[in-house]
């Protein structure tokens, strides 16, 4: 038996997460077509992958990575129900997604906070820091806003020190500064664009450094320069950024809100 392909009303539904546009009805048929088609490349992929890791497996696995088991997600949402008498698979999928990329949250801030230790292995002082700075152990988020700004700041601070900036600390910025979260092609991007201003600042400061040259531009640089190591440079972003998420009526600071502010104003 031959499986229905996915309704172009179901399409445009789960198309609308990511795309504040209407779609015409000749666009939701191709959409239809072209997942379809990726199917076909990625499930034979998949299935190969799986029997080599496996030849004696009879069910087709994310040969990727291991993922949460569905079954028992399912029978802990459903143990977690009240008003609700059962849990659809979109719920399970949905539960899977947001408890793995919590996982991964707890372990990126865990794993720096081993990281700073010049240790390899997450120890549970480790996860106690991540659990603290994340605000898990505390009811009253509003009472540790302060204080999760001031660890995050700490952290960017400290992993400046070592001459990096991580995507981790970057993100407890966004949370406690911004009070919004960011996506991974706007964290990029802001990496990217903090990289660039630290280097043509870096080029002016030699370049005015020379004996004669105005002394006035050198200040400024170096003032410049002082904002960007205190995280004077890093707050404007994000509020800005924020600012214009908030414009266009978005929970989260996207691509478009990094790229359209001038890092130099």
């Amino acid at each position: 038996m031959v499986a229905k392909p996915y309704s172009p009303s179901h399409i445009a539904a789960v198309a609308s997460h990511y795309t504040e546009m209407r779609l015409s009805g000749a666009v939701k048929q191709r959409l239809v077509e072209l997942i379809c088609e990726e199917l076909d490349r990625v499930v034979p992929q998949m299935e190969e992958e799986t029997l080599n890791q496996d030849p004696e497996r009879k069910t087709l696995d994310d040969p990727q990575r291991s993922r949460l088991n569905y079954n028992r997600t399912r029978e802990l949402m459903i143990d977690r129900i009240e008003n609700i008498d059962s849990v659809g698979s979109a719920a399970v999928q949905a539960g899977i997604e947001h408890v793995e990329s919590h996982l991964a949250k707890l372990l990126r801030h865990a794993e720096d906070a081993a990281s700073k230790d010049r240790v390899a292995t997450i120890k549970p002082r480790h996860l106690d820091k991540a659990v603290a700075g994340l605000g898990l152990d505390d009811d009253d988020a509003e009472a540790t806003l302060e204080g999760e700004e001031e660890a995050a700041t700490m952290d960017f601070v400290a992993s400046q020190s070592g001459g990096i900036v991580t995507a981790s600390s970057l993100l407890s910025m966004a949370r406690s500064i911004a009070k919004m979260t960011v996506t991974k092609d706007a964290l990029e991007e802001l990496l990217d664009t903090y990289t660039m201003v630290l280097e043509e600042l870096e080029a002016d400061i030699r370049k005015h450094a020379q004996l004669g040259s105005n002394p006035v531009h050198f200040i400024e640089s170096i003032n410049k320069m002082r904002g960007l190591m205190s995280l004077g440079w890093m707050r404007s972003m994000l509020t800005r950024a924020a600012m214009q998420a908030q414009e266009r009526e978005a929970k989260v600071i996207d691509l478009q809100d990094i790229v359209h502010i001038d890092p130099f104003a």
